[in-house]
Parts: C-alpha cells; sequence; structure tokens
C-alpha cells in the first residue's frame, strides 16, 4: 500500500480537488491514537515551572533587537459560553471584569517593554480569545496606542483580531477600522440552527453577513471565517452546506477544526450530547466534504486544517515552502520571538517558551505585585529546536527531507535514520511515505499529518498532558 513520495513542490502546492476516501479499518487503528497539535515544539504540556518570571526576565534583557518580533493578547472574555469551547475563557455579564483585566494587561506591557533593550520591531499582533472585540471601543484604541508607543510597530504591520459576529458593533468595527486592523476571523462553525442551538451558539447567517458588512465598510477587507466539523448533529450534507454559504461571502481564508471532545478538561463540554457526535468515520467523511466543497471553489489546502484563496499570502508562502506555524494555527509571521500577554498567553522566544498564569487571580496577583506573571515555560535543548525544524516542515509542507533538516543544523544526514527506519508501519499503512531520507504525506492521509509529526517527537513519551484524538 506504498504511496508515492510527494516532492517538496507537489506537497506544498497541491490541491484538494477531491479528497481521496480512506479505509475504515485504518481509521479505527488510529482511533484511539491522541497526538499534539504541534502549534510549538516542545507542546505546552511539557512546560514547567523551572522557567518561572526570572528566566523569563532575563531573555528578555538578551533580546536581540535586530531581529523581529510579534505579539500576542489574550482577551478571555465572552458573553455567553459555547458549550464546544476548548479556550481559556470567562463569562461576564458586566464590563468591571473586562475594565480591570485591561489595566493589568496594559501593566504587564510595560513591565516587559521594561526589560527589552530598546523598541522591539514588531510585523504582526494578534488579539485573541475569548471575544476581544468585548473591549469597548475607547479602550481598545488605547491599548492600540499603547503598543505602538512601547514598540516599534511597522506601518505594513499585520494587525488581526478574533470576532464573535453576535457581539461585534458597528462602533467597535469603526474603532478597529481606525486603529489599523486588517485582518478579522470570524468565528462561525456551523450555519445549521439545530447544530448552533447543540452548541449553544444561536447565529444566524444575517448576523455574520452583519458583522462582515461593517468590517468592510471600516477598510478591513482580509477576512477569516472558522468553520467546524464533528459537533452533535452535523452530517456530510450539513457541513458541506454550511461551506457553501461561508463561501457565498467570499472569505479569504477558512479555518477547518475539529470538535475536540475533552469534558475531562473543560466540564461545559458535558452539556454536549456525546450520542448525537460522529463516529471516527463521520468525522473524517465531514472534514472530507468541506474540503472538497471548498477545493471545487479553488481554495488551496494549507498543511492540516486552514484553506485559503490562490493568490492570499497564507497560500503564497506556502507554495514557496516558508509557511510558518505557531500557537496561532498556520500564519505568514516569521518573526524570532512572540511576546505574549493576558492570562494563560504563550510567548516564543528564541531561547524558549513560556506561558502566562491561567487562572485570572494569579494572573492579577502577579502584575500588582510588579512580578512578570509567568507561570511556567521550557528552555530549549539543541535536539529540539531540531526536531521543531522538522516537525514544523511536515506540518507546513506535507513533505520534508530529514537528512536536509539535520545537515542545517551541522549533524551528520544519518541523525534521523532511526526514526525513519521506526516508521514502517506508517508507510504500510499509506499514513506516510519514504524515499531515501525524505518522509512525506500522502494527500489522502492529510488529517493524519500529526502521527507522522508525532514519530519524531521525544518528549511525548513522558506521557505529560491529554492530547486531542489523531483523527
Amino acid at each position: 500500500m506504498d504511496a508515492p513520495a510527494l516532492s517538496p513542490a507537489a506537497a506544498r502546492t497541491a490541491a484538494p480537488s477531491r479528497t481521496a476516501s480512506v479505509d475504515p479499518a485504518l481509521l479505527a487503528k488510529y482511533d484511539g491514537l491522541r497526538v499534539p497539535r504541534y502549534t510549538s515544539y516542545p507542546t505546552a504540556p511539557h512546560f514547567t515551572p523551572a522557567v518561572d518570571a526570572g528566566v523569563y526576565g532575563g531573555w528578555l534583557e538578551a533580546m536581540d533587537l535586530t531581529r523581529s518580533g510579534s505579539l500576542y493578547l489574550h482577551v478571555p472574555f465572552c458573553h455567553q459560553m459555547c458549550w464546544y469551547c476548548g479556550c481559556h475563557t470567562k463569562i461576564v455579564a458586566r464590563y468591571a471584569p473586562i475594565a480591570e483585566y485591561l489595566g493589568h494587561l496594559r501593566r504587564e506591557i510595560g513591565m516587559v517593554a521594561d526589560r527589552i533593550p530598546g523598541r522591539l520591531r514588531v510585523r504582526h499582533i494578534h488579539f485573541g480569545g475569548g471575544t476581544p472585540t468585548m473591549m469597548a471601543p475607547d479602550d481598545f484604541e488605547t491599548l492600540i496606542a499603547l503598543l505602538r508607543t512601547r514598540f516599534d510597530v511597522a506601518a505594513d504591520a499585520e494587525l488581526a483580531i478574533e470576532i464573535d459576529p453576535r457581539t461585534l458593533t458597528a462602533q467597535m468595527a469603526a474603532a478597529l477600522g481606525r486603529s489599523g486592523v486588517n485582518r478579522a476571523s470570524l468565528g462561525v462553525q456551523d450555519f445549521d440552527p439545530t447544530v448552533q442551538e447543540a452548541i449553544n451558539r444561536v447565529q444566524p447567517r444575517a448576523v455574520t453577513e452583519q458583522a462582515l458588512s461593517w468590517l468592510r465598510d471600516a477598510g478591513i477587507a482580509n477576512v477569516n471565517l472558522d468553520l467546524m466539523y464533528g459537533l452533535p448533529h452535523q452530517s456530510v450534507e450539513s457541513v458541506a452546506r454550511s461551506a457553501k454559504i461561508a463561501l457565498e461571502m467570499a472569505p479569504d481564508r477558512l479555518s477547518v477544526f475539529g470538535y475536540a471532545h475533552v469534558p475531562w478538561m473543560k466540564t461545559h463540554q458535558k452539556k454536549i450530547d456525546e450520542s448525537v457526535l460522529a463516529g471516527t468515520l463521520g468525522r473524517w467523511e465531514q472534514f472530507a466534504a468541506i474540503a472538497d466543497t471548498l477545493g471545487d471553489a479553488g481554495y488551496r489546502a494549507i498543511g492540516l486544517d486552514h484553506f485559503a484563496r490562490p493568490g492570499d499570502e497564507l497560500a503564497v508562502q506556502q507554495e514557496e515552502g516558508r509557511l510558518g506555524r505557531n500557537f496561532q494555527g498556520y500564519t505568514t509571521d516569521d518573526a524570532d520571538a512572540l511576546l505574549g500577554f493576558g492570562a494563560s498567553s504563550i510567548g516564543a522566544l528564541p531561547q524558549g517558551y513560556v506561558q502566562n498564569a491561567v487562572p485570572f487571580d494569579h494572573y492579577a496577583t502577579a502584575i500588582e505585585e510588579g512580578r512578570l506573571p509567568t507561570a511556567k515555560g521550557i528552555a530549549l535543548t539543541d535536539d529540539d529546536r531540531l526536531r521543531r525544524d522538522l516537525i514544523m516542515r511536515l506540518m507546513c509542507d506535507l513533505s520534508v527531507d530529514a537528512g536536509e533538516v539535520a545537515i542545517a543544523h551541522g549533524l551528520d544526514s544519518s541523525a534521523f535514520d532511526a526514526d525513519l527506519a521506526a516508521m514502517d508501519d506508517l508507510v504500510a499503512d499509506g499514513v506516510a511515505a519514504i524515499d531515501g531520507r525524505r518522509v512525506s504525506v500522502p494527500e489522502a492521509a492529510r488529517p493524519l499529518m500529526r502521527i507522522v509529526a508525532a514519530r519524531f517527537d521525544t518528549h511525548l513519551a513522558s506521557g505529560a498532558g491529554r492530547h486531542s484524538r489523531a483523527v
């Protein structure tokens, strides 16, 4: 059942004209496997308290200002809990907690900027949540002004924000435009009313269309839409209908995420009726239906779960082998350092990863005491950097020459030979293809690429944390 290895160019530019079918027995074989999503390597479950505020402060003080940076700001508030949600968020009915949190966020920005030996050059800013647009327009504009004061934000920087269309106002959309926001990501998940009721997110099509109209009137032309599969009551036909509706809104990019049912981690997910969730084969078929619908409309498949118009920068970078992946998913952000602000946010510096305290009170206490709110992280070893480069290229390109990666790190081209030799089972199943030292993921196995990446993960054997299902 060997599949031919994809060349680097073919792997990057392959478009899913029709997603290949897969043997149900193969899906069943890998159904119980849980693997990371590899938005970092090592992944967050392997972070430890050994990397604390003192370590992070030293990393900031050693920052090379000839390199570029990006900023992530986490605003963890929503008006209502969506039952599928896996994010760190808090439901609020009043603005006071948000205003208090923003005060802490501004103080953290100041503390971090003070530790850096100058103004870091920034080309990307991303607001995530939660629902960042729950901020009052004036507070958002004040926050953007502070970032521009404390950091050297490029005139052509990408400023992106995640939006819940149900809570966006015309006033906030206008404030986003005035502040220089040029990319908006709108959560949709599904347009089917039955599915929306089952996930506690009733969002009529007209609400999404109104939000898009306000954003485009404000000059924000770059729009992403988020869809999901594996939600309660979804079917192959229903997800294809939702994808077609999304296409009518002419987004530049779409993200297509599989619902991760982890009620042991997110107790609100217990409200979802497991009996109306699709099984492994059903999830695969739903993903294929969405991928086929978007592919037929000309969108290119980007890595694991993104789709973009052929001329979009995400697609261009994939074609050129420059696509990146970080905690926000696939990205054009190639910054050397990512600074995370807010409770639970994660940052990435050349020395390693850091994560802020998750509980709001722990985060707030640290800020009020004048301490960086770093709770944990991990310092990178040379082997971590080596394997991170290989895993990230595989996740972005579906193909990587392990020998070339090894040589780029000053090692013999045989450095990964033992890992490759241990992948015979994946090759036999058609999940991976190996040609010399090049390992590729066949197009039909695209949604299983994390399984291949996991074979190069030396931290996974430690068993720290629980990950989402592989299929």
